[in-house]
């Protein structure tokens, strides 16, 4: 009996220690000009907000990150094939020295993929873009075993884009054919990568739609003012919506 309830003692001290874990994350960011932060400062890019937002919750301690976010890139720039830029992400991962954190990759792609004309292999397709994304998330999770991806979803934008590249409302129904297409992939990857790919934010879109106004940046188009891509205060909108999807996956699963 005695045994038993040393047995139990030991067990009440440490369970708040386990529970007290910190945790420790490694975070490449994934993206076009928007992850970019593209007229802001680094440190007002949503991906720096993002990590600002994590490192202000309970049970994460230490997060390094790199925003690998390029300015009119589609999934075709990122593809394993297409070398350079691809490797460039697998660079960044490896060069994080703290080789015990979990390594996040959070991909947000398919504004420049849904245009009508200008990026590289626009328009995109549907089927073709998540089967971009299928093959980019394949290679990291081949080469990198251990690492989570976090699929955040694309955000609105006016349906009178059109700046050298052509988007208008062709491509605003074309990026939001997208967005039910992540959530099919993220639930296949259930089946064979179970814990290893999740679907991130899912509330940006409609924010942006909402607020575009006075959190995207009006600029001067082909087709009159349109809204594209998220002022400072965007920004920080943004990275708060994908430091809160990270937390949500991380605490969830890990």
């Amino acid at each position: 009996m005695k045994r038993y309830l040393l047995l139990i003692g030991i067990l009440l001290i440490n369970t708040p220690l386990l529970f007290a874990q910190n945790r420790n994350l490694n975070i490449v960011f994934i993206g076009n000009s928007i992850t970019q932060g593209v007229q802001l400062a680094a440190s007002d890019a949503p991906p720096a907000v993002a990590v600002a937002y994590l490192l202000k919750q309970k049970g994460i301690n230490e997060v390094n990150f790199s925003n690998q976010g390029h300015s009119g890139y589609t999934t075709l720039d990122f593809l394993p094939s297409a070398g350079r830029t691809f490797n460039k992400v697998e660079e960044a991962a490896n060069a994080f020295t703290n080789k015990e954190a979990l390594l996040v990759f959070s991909l947000k792609l398919g504004t420049n993929d849904s245009a009508i004309k200008g990026p590289h292999g626009a328009p995109v397709p549907p089927d073709r873009y998540i089967e971009n994304v299928k093959t980019i998330v394949d290679k990291l999770l081949a080469d990198f075993p251990k690492a989570i991806v976090v699929l955040q979803h694309p955000i609105w934008y006016s349906p009178n884009t059109y700046n050298s590249s052509k988007y208008m409302e062709e491509g605003l129904s074309r990026v939001q054919a997208y967005i039910p297409k992540i959530d099919s992939l993220v639930s296949s990857y259930s089946l064979t990568k179970s814990k290893h790919v999740f679907v991130g934010d899912r509330k940006a879109f409609d924010y942006f739609k909402k607020h575009h106004l006075t959190e995207l940046i009006p600029e001067k188009g082909q087709a009159g003012t349109f809204y594209l891509h998220p002022n400072k205060l965007g920004a920080a909108s943004l990275g708060k919506f994908w430091g809160k999807a990270i937390e949500r996956v991380v605490k969830k699963n890990f």
